[in-house]
């Protein structure tokens, strides 16, 4: 183990150097990186650039006006807004430059804790289905596939609609959904590391099956996760944008981004910004985390550097 060890640790450092160097080249992953730091970065500073609960309050007089010269919507029946509103406001009356800063790290907020909750149980699921092997790896392997049977959305909904609108309900009906993709490739991943030489030094060394597995095994196949959980980040948003946009919201005033494009499609002619500014929010968020999840697979997966 001594010997085996630090070779090993040079190797995945100076892998890791190559790597951020590829990262660095790559402009794709750069505007990736841009768009993803970006979002989080606004979602850090929300309570600062908008008063949080400023959703909760309502202005009747001021419902879907539009006042910012720089563009016209070609529609003279828009109303003027009386004061400035960069984006307009929404059927409230609320600013909605200021309700899409505030449904920004709402957004965020659940698309992460789904992806590690999903993570950990993929993790730990996968990992032992795997190397357990025989009636363990059945019994995990069919029961995710009753779950990858059903169409995710539908068992969303369903779940919604039996549990009740909630936020953390909304995240739960999506780890539901999610968490046996992971099952699967954390399970291909150990099936292929557990079969390198160095898992069969650690047990001829007498090291137990629990230590190989989640200290050695799982960590030389984190990479592939890492990018599948980049990569849905993005997914995770506009599955869940597209629940609230369905009428699944735990309230019509909640400031989240598919819920803030579902109260603008009814008034899509009257006063289109209400869903083409949360739209677009949607698209740059989830276009971020994908090119950086490209990138980062291209980067990481030596079989695929150009």
């Amino acid at each position: 183990m001594t010997e085996i060890e630090p070779v090993t640790k040079v190797e995945r450092s100076a892998d890791l150097r190559y790597a951020l160097h590829l990262f660095r080249q790559n402009p794709l992953v750069l505007v990736g990186l841009t768009l993803a730091c970006g979002s989080i970065a606004v979602a850090l500073l929300s309570p600062f650039l908008v008063n949080p609960n400023s959703w909760q309050i309502t202005h009747p007089a001021l419902k879907n006006c539009w006042n910012n010269g720089l563009f016209g919507w070609g529609n003279p029946n828009i109303a003027a807004c009386p004061t400035v509103h960069a984006l307009g406001t929404d059927s409230y009356g609320r600013d909605l430059l200021s309700m899409i800063v505030l449904a920004i790290p709402l957004d965020l907020q659940i698309a992460f804790e789904v992806v590690i909750s999903a993570v950990v149980i993929g993790v730990v699921f996968g990992a032992i289905a795997s190397y357990a092997g025989g009636i363990v790896d059945e019994v995990i392997l069919r029961v995710t596939d009753i779950f990858l049977a059903v169409p995710g959305i539908l068992l969303a909904i369903v779940f919604l609609v039996v549990f009740g609108k909630s936020i953390g309900i909304l995240t739960a009906a999506v780890v539901v959904i999610w968490w046996p993709t992971y099952v699967r490739l954390v399970r291909s991943q150990v099936l292929s590391e557990k079969e390198r030489p160095y898992v069969e030094g650690l047990r001829a060394m007498g090291a137990g099956r629990l230590r190989i597995l989640f200290r050695h095994i799982v960590p030389n196949s984190i990479y592939p996760i890492m990018v599948q959980a980049t990569l849905d980040i993005g997914s995770v948003i506009l599955t869940i944008s597209a629940l609230t946009f369905i009428g699944l919201s735990p309230s019509p005033l909640l400031p989240e981004l598919g819920n803030l494009a579902s109260l603008g499609g009814q008034y899509f002619f009257t006063a289109p910004w209400l869903i083409v500014f949360p739209g677009l929010t949607i698209l740059l968020i989830s276009l971020g985390f994908n090119l950086l999840g490209d990138g980062l697979r291209d980067i990481l997966d030596p079989r695929l550097r150009r």
